[in-house]
């Protein structure tokens, strides 16, 4: 239940609300660039988007277009800011007000 209330939280500050407008944002430019650079699938992109932007890597898919290996280069060095930004803010959201819960009680 608090995840939920931290949620409605998150989402009805402005600044949260933007930041998070920003990294959806950005990982849907990732998802519409991998799909025509690359011919992926949407739900290729998106995942290769994602996991790009989250330091995970799999390596179950790379970009093999240099246009692709170009825009990776970019996309990692913009977007993986952005992300860890977004992130911590939410994590440090969640504890803050996990906190407040716990004085409150």
């Amino acid at each position: 239940m608090i995840f939920i209330r931290t949620l409605i939280s998150f989402l009805k500050d402005p600044e949260y609300r933007g930041l998070l407008f920003a990294s959806a944002g950005i990982v849907t430019i990732g998802t519409v660039v991998y799909h025509y650079l690359e011919g992926w699938t949407w739900l290729d992109s998106l995942y290769f988007s994602t996991i790009t932007l989250t330091t995970i890597g799999f390596g179950d898919f790379a970009p093999q277009t240099d246009a692709g290996k170009i825009f990776t280069i970019v996309y990692i060095v913009v977007g993986i800011g952005m992300i860890l930004a977004f992130i911590n803010t939410v994590y440090l959201h969640f504890k803050d007000f996990r906190d407040q819960e716990e004085q409150n009680k």
